[in-house]
């Protein structure tokens, strides 16, 4: 038959993708292999963009989708970087790094790129602490990984640590932390916030807030090891981070917290909202269930320790209830005119918004199984 024959076909060329794909992957070890050897960062934000500009061009020469292969090749991409996060190169060779609290789930994934970059590691935990005193005063960096509520308890009990020691944290809120290791430490001190949790593969196009305390040239060996790791660097006042803080995490959370406890309460068929959702609606299902598959405690400390969360969630429950106003009250025109003047805010970000909805919308078209009757 005709379809058998063009299916074989098809079979063949996917077959030989998928040789390709492993070659390119023995390559791409190499490629690893060498940024570890010359200490070159593993993410390279212009190669791959002029990559993926010469690909879509080449890609529209041949009348094929440039949408299509952009894809494939940011997945391919993704990939390559896990094919490299084997080792790194070690920037401060010598040094030895103490994680407080290295054995959460943060802090583990921390003391796992410091070991991968060949650095002498040390987690302490609670039960650790009364060490030997030569072990703080051989501390090159001193991290502190531990739950939001307890980090400045943590900073104040510290011993004294050696002057050229760099002291820093990873917690959710960098104002108070960083004023308790600026008093607890006369020495370097930074304030670290990565924004991502703890199962990201690698640190590849993570964001790594910096927010800079006393004597940046000494850690600046710390910043640029995050680089290397792939990590994408941004430096703000420590004030101003947790501003915006309040806003990108503990409201955020808070709502779709308050979300959770509505669909609860209504108790729905969860299996019939899934089956019936779009990708869109399944994503924004999956981004809720998603919140209440982690520790409670967690997002308990970044939603009461936000200092104008109450404020801020008085403020939304007023909107809300100007919104149901309208609701009740059946005024459509209501709505678009505040629909209209929340778009004219986003302005053109808007637009930005949703193609970057789009791809990710076709990633959650795809994990979508579908029952084949």
């Amino acid at each position: 038959m005709a379809l058998d024959k063009l299916r074989l076909e098809i079979d063949e060329i996917d077959s030989q993708l998928v040789e390709l794909l492993a070659k390119r992957q023995a390559v791409t070890a190499k490629v690893g292999e060498y940024k570890k050897q010359v200490g070159k960062a593993i993410y390279d934000p212009e190669r791959e963009a002029i990559l993926i500009g010469k690909r879509r061009a080449m890609a529209e020469s041949l009348s094929v989708n440039p949408d299509l292969i952009e894809d494939v090749l940011r997945r391919i991409m993704r990939e390559s970087y896990q094919s490299q996060h084997n080792s790194y190169r070690c920037l401060n060779p010598g040094a030895n790094v103490i994680v407080i609290g290295g054995r959460g789930a943060l802090g583990r994934r921390f003391v796992d790129m410091f070991e991968r970059s060949g650095y002498q590691t040390r987690v302490i935990e609670k039960e650790d602490w009364p060490v030997a005193e030569e072990v703080w005063q051989q501390a090159n960096l001193v991290i502190v990984a531990v739950p939001i509520q307890v980090t400045e308890d943590v900073i104040h009990q510290l011993p004294k640590l050696p002057e050229d020691c760099v002291l820093a944290d990873l917690t959710s809120l960098k104002g108070e932390p960083l004023n308790a290791m600026l008093s607890a430490h006369q020495g370097p001190v930074v304030g670290l916030h990565p924004m991502f949790g703890p199962d990201v593969p690698n640190f590849v196009k993570q964001v790594v807030v910096v927010c800079h305390g006393r004597e940046p040239m000494a850690y600046q060996w710390l910043i640029d090891q995050l680089a290397l790791w792939g990590a994408i660097l941004e430096v703000d006042q420590a004030t101003a981070h947790d501003k915006s803080m309040e806003l990108i995490q503990a409201m955020r959370h808070f709502t779709t917290y308050v979300y959770g406890r509505f669909l609860a309460r209504q108790n729905p068929d969860l299996e019939q909202l899934l089956r019936l959702s779009s990708p869109i609606y399944r994503l924004e299902l999956a981004m809720t269930g998603r919140l209440f598959a982690q520790n409670s405690q967690l997002y308990a400390d970044i939603i009461y320790n936000a200092k104008d969360i109450k404020q801020l969630s008085a403020d939304f429950f007023q909107e809300l209830k100007f919104a149901i106003d309208d609701l009740v009250q059946d005024d459509k025109e209501a709505f678009k005119k505040e629909f209209d003047e929340v778009a004219l805010w986003f302005g053109d970000k808007s637009q930005t918004f949703l193609a970057e909805s789009r791809t990710m919308l076709k990633t959650a078209h795809d994990a979508k199984s579908v029952k084949l009757k």
